[in-house]
């Protein structure tokens, strides 16, 4: 099987890139698989919260998020504890935490 999808390394700084260029704060807190890491986001609303979404596919092969927590926003220390759970049972994943306070990432794909 072919597969035409980008590395996961480019595909994630070009996604930081944009987020940098629209003046929204984008960083990449784990660096891991540079070929077909799974990613994870940390979105950082400030003083309401964060929100974590992983990357995921639905039947057809679109892309995805799965919230945690239901989709609600926790403190910041347990989105760091969930975080640091994925990664220790997956240490290829990819960790870019966003700091907007409106929630908004530019990674395509609806949330599950």
């Amino acid at each position: 099987m072919h597969d035409d999808r980008l590395p996961t390394e480019v595909w994630v700084m070009a996604h930081v890139r944009h987020c940098l260029a629209e003046g929204i704060p984008a960083t990449v807190a784990h660096k891991g698989d540079a070929k077909g890491g799974t990613l994870l986001l940390k979105l950082n609303l400030l003083d309401q919260g964060c929100r974590v979404l992983s990357q995921a596919r639905d039947l057809d092969g679109a892309l995805g998020w799965l919230a945690a927590f239901k989709g609600a926003r926790v403190p910041e220390a347990e989105a760091d504890e969930h975080i640091a759970r994925a990664l220790a049972r997956d240490p290829d994943l990819w960790v870019v935490e966003i700091e907007d306070r409106d929630g908004r990432h530019p990674f395509e794909g609806k949330e599950f």
